[in-house]
Parts: C-alpha cells; sequence; structure tokens
C-alpha cells in the first residue's frame, strides 16, 4: 500500500525543499488525520442532528452547576469566535437543546442554558462517542498519550494554553 502523504515528501525533497519536507510531512499527516478523525465523529453525532461545535456547548453546560453560562464564558471556554458560539447557540435553541436569555443582572449579557432534552441529547451523543470514537481513538492504547503529548506541545508553542 503506497502512502501519498510519503510520496509527496519525495517531491519535495527532490525540488529541492529538503529542509521543508519533515515539517511538510507532518502538518500534511496532521491534516489528514483531523479529516479521518471529524467523519468519524460526525457520523455518530449527525443521526443526533448535532455537529462538533454543537456537542461541546451541550456538554460544556452539562458541566456547569447551574446548566447555564453567559455566552461570553461558553465562547472563552471552548476556545471558539464569539459568532461561532452564537451561531451553535442559534441552532441548539432551534432544536430546543439550549435557551438563551438575557441575564437577569446584566440585560446586556446574554445567558444560554441547556434543556432537559439537551442533557438527554448530550448524554445520548456522549455515550456514543465513548463507545464508538473515544475508546477507539485509532492509535494503539499506550501511543494515545504520546499523541496527547505532542499536540499539546504544538498547542502550547502556538499560545494555546493558559
Amino acid at each position: 500500500m503506497s502512502d501519498p502523504i510519503e510520496e509527496a515528501g519525495r517531491q519535495w525533497t527532490a525540488r529541492g525543499w529538503g529542509d521543508a519536507t519533515p515539517g511538510m510531512l507532518a502538518v500534511t499527516s496532521l491534516m489528514r488525520a483531523q479529516a479521518i478523525v471529524q467523519a468519524r465523529v460526525d457520523a455518530v453525532l449527525r443521526p443526533l442532528g448535532l455537529t462538533f461545535a454543537r456537542y461541546e456547548l451541550l456538554q460544556l453546560l452539562s458541566f456547569t452547576r447551574e446548566g447555564s453560562l453567559p455566552m461570553t464564558r461558553a465562547g472563552a471556554l471552548l476556545q471558539v469566535h464569539p459568532a461561532s458560539v452564537t451561531n451553535a447557540a442559534q441552532r441548539l435553541e432551534a432544536a430546543e437543546l439550549v435557551v438563551r436569555r438575557p441575564s437577569p443582572t446584566d440585560g446586556r449579557v446574554v445567558v444560554v442554558s441547556i434543556t432537559d432534552e439537551g442533557r438527554r441529547v448530550a448524554a445520548k451523543a456522549t455515550d456514543a462517542l465513548n463507545a464508538e470514537v473515544f475508546t477507539r481513538p485509532g492509535l494503539a492504547p499506550d501511543r494515545v498519550q504520546d499523541l496527547v503529548d505532542v499536540l499539546r506541545e504544538l498547542r502550547a508553542d502556538a499560545g494555546d494554553l493558559e
């Protein structure tokens, strides 16, 4: 079985870009791996009417004591642009999985809250993701922590850690 990414590496080197070949291989492999994982996650969440972004928001809300967060806080915790949180919340609200309301203490702040149905869907999605993706991520168990460590290093270099 041939590996198109390895072939791209040979072509990169042959064109005189050998110093960039390892990085190109790493980035291209990472992008392909992300697409593979995304497809697996989508296959689990799509039947529940969720995307990973919507699932993350539901799960974040289910972790909170009150089941609610200001939209700006949710975005910060999820490390996404405010427009992304707004889009996810709008879609979840249309599905009656969350409600959005002005904060009772500050009318400028919008609070998003998970509904009982949202909790049910989040739990069902988590069970499915745990069974079909998270417990079988496509690597030998002893390599999973290695991958987490390498990706944490990449995230730290990008300033992604608080």
